[in-house]
């Protein structure tokens, strides 16, 4: 809500700070500032305060709270006076839809531009000024957060002299045109104001005002329509429609009942100040019974154990007093009747916050939390010692998915409908990460290393759940069958890891890898039985020129004395791209050296 700073001083005899400062004091006590001008500031009224504090009374209380300056008056708290009665407007409202509704006649206005202070206010926020008395029912919703309705009381018709408005449930289909000249289709769980003689829709009930009835120049008389709807009713039409307006998003935060009256009164003093006219009477219907005010109370003890402060009592009752709450006291105990706009006071937590607040959250010392709960020591303590012994031991450390194909629990709502079951082992999961892992293994391991896998994690039986190790290779330290076992339990995993003492290593230098790709040759040959392999392979390394980075025998047989040694070739360049040019002339001098060797190339 955009707040004018000019506005809010009329609230007060003691001048205000700058609008910063008074950002500064909403933002580190109240609101949260979106937007800061040198005259106004865009305050950001959470839901819970949203009943009384989108207006420029409820945003002044807070100041007035926070910076303990008093009200030089409060609309809120001014008597209401016994408004005029009268027999020739009758308004009908459906409970379902209306809480209370407050209508007035007025005779004898005179519409026109509205005075300089009037204009000057709606425009410090944003709005523009229409005309007196539309600018008046403007002023009023962001003054004190009512919204209401005027409308030509010319274009209403009456039943012998007497005006008759109802305040019903739509029907599907019927259509309105609103004051800013959309057109929209009702639907039936919507309401509206009708003329209930005439027929015609007036507007959308909480929402919109509509074309038909609107005022103009030429009015002259006047109904006035201050009402309080259901909330929930009006946030789903208004999103239905998607028409949002100052009124609907008052509405659908839930304010007091007892709002319309004081807003009607503000209403009638400032039409008869700025466009004159009569008031002929004011219907006010009630749907829903007065509230009873709910006292609630609270000790010093337990605002200060919840907050972890030590405030004193005196510190206390000021806050509550500060807030214009009505407070009886008690030893040390607070007891209080929240104010009808003051919607969100229910419990004790709720006065409780407004005492951190007010006061200061920096004012509560900080406090290290505590932890009871004592973590499972051994448990991890074995399964970090047992990853590190099977990292030492060549492993690599995996952690695949939770959920698989099969198995024995199956998700109700799975987020991959070809994974819906938790898996009940890891060595699905494992061998399908050994499988891909082998794919690159001539590029990530040295030559004669293999590949070796494991992981830790849960699965997930119909037994129960429990963590299970699963490794690709046996550790042959570990016994007979430790390395062919399906699951290890954390006892064992302890006990494996309990006399670990890790290596000691150097590290090799760090030596950087290449960013181009590589291009891998395969050559196979014949040579006598019994040709050590290794040779072989060192005399085509040897061959294969300085762009070859690895060399891995992948297939070997032998027939008729002869044995068949196939081996894998990977050419990378470190500073550019290869072309198969530049590694077939690599694997033409590699062939030439089989052949200087009497091996038969295949």
């Amino acid at each position: 809500m955009k707040v004018s700073t000019a506005w809010l001083q009329k609230y007060f005899d003691a001048p205000l700070p700058s609008a910063k400062d008074i950002a500064d004091a909403l933002t580190f006590h109240a609101f949260e500032i979106e937007d800061l001008e040198e005259v106004s500031m865009d305050v950001k009224v959470l839901p819970n305060r949203a009943a009384d504090c989108l207006s420029h009374r409820g945003v002044a209380k807070e100041i007035s709270a926070i910076l303990n300056l008093p009200l030089k008056s409060d609309p809120l708290r001014a008597p209401i006076p016994e408004f005029p009665k009268t027999d020739t407007l009758m308004v009908t409202a459906d409970p379902a839809y209306t809480l209370r509704h407050t209508g007035a006649l007025v005779r004898g206005v005179t519409v026109g531009p509205s005075p300089e202070w009037l204009k000057s206010a709606l425009e410090s926020v944003g709005q523009r000024s229409i005309n007196n008395v539309v600018d008046v029912l403007n002023y009023v919703l962001l003054d004190i957060g009512q919204p209401s309705g005027a409308f030509d009381l010319a274009k209403i018709k009456d039943d012998n002299g007497v005006v008759k408005v109802d305040i019903r449930r739509a029907k599907a289909g019927e259509k309105i045109k609103v004051l800013t000249g959309e057109e929209y289709t009702l639907t039936e769980d919507m309401f509206a104001f009708t003329d209930a003689v005439g027929g015609s829709l007036l507007d959308i009930a909480g929402i919109k005002g509509g074309f038909s009835s609107g005022v103009t120049s030429e009015t002259k008389d006047l109904f006035i329509s201050a009402g309080n709807y259901d909330g929930t009713l009006i946030r789903k039409a208004s999103q239905k429609l998607k028409l949002f307006t100052d009124a609907s998003q008052r509405f659908q935060n839930r304010p007091s009942p007892e709002l319309t009256v004081y807003g009607m009164q503000a209403i009638l003093s400032l039409i008869k100040q700025v466009a004159g006219g009569e008031v002929v009477g004011v219907v006010d219907i009630r749907n829903k019974p007065q509230d009873t005010p709910i006292d609630v109370s609270v000790t010093l003890d337990r605002i200060n154990q919840l907050l972890g402060s030590g405030f004193l009592k005196e510190e206390v009752a000021d806050v509550f007093k500060r807030l214009d709450l009505s407070v009886s006291i008690s030893e040390n105990a607070f007891t209080i009747t929240p104010p009808f706009e003051r919607t969100d006071l229910k419990i004790p937590e709720d006065l409780i916050e407004e005492v951190g607040r007010v006061l200061g959250y920096d004012r509560v010392p900080r406090v290290e939390p505590t932890f009871n709960a004592t973590p499972d020591q051994a448990r991890y303590r074995g399964i970090e010692r047992m990853k590190d012994m099977l990292v030492e031991e060549g492993f690599v450390e995996v952690s695949t998915q939770s959920f698989s194909k099969k198995g024995d629990i199956y998700l109700a709502n799975p987020l991959d409908k070809t994974m819906p079951a938790l898996r009940p082992s890891l060595g699905i999961g494992v061998q399908d990460a050994l499988a891909r892992g082998k794919q690159y293994q001539s590029l990530l391991l040295s030559p004669g290393e293999k590949l070796k896998l494991f992981e830790v994690g849960t699965v997930f039986p119909k037994a129960g759940e429990y963590v299970e190790l699963r490794m690709t290779e046996r550790v042959s330290a570990w016994g007979e069958g430790a390395g062919t076992v399906d699951n290890l339990s954390i006892a064992k995993l302890e006990d494996y890891g309990k006399d670990y003492t890790p290596k000691k290593y150097e590290l090799g230098m760090y030596k950087p890898f290449s960013v181009y790709p590589f291009i891998v040759r395969d050559i196979a040959l014949w040579a006598p039985e019994g040709t050590d392999v290794g040779l072989t392979k060192s005399h085509i390394m040897e061959n294969a020129g300085p762009l070859l980075v690895r060399c891995e025998l992948f297939d070997t047989f032998s027939k008729d004395g002869r044995t068949s040694y196939a081996f894998r070739l990977v050419f990378q360049a470190d500073d550019k791209t290869l072309t198969d040019d530049e590694v077939g002339e690599w694997m033409d001098s590699v062939t030439k050296a089989v052949t200087q060797k009497n091996w038969e190339v295949r």
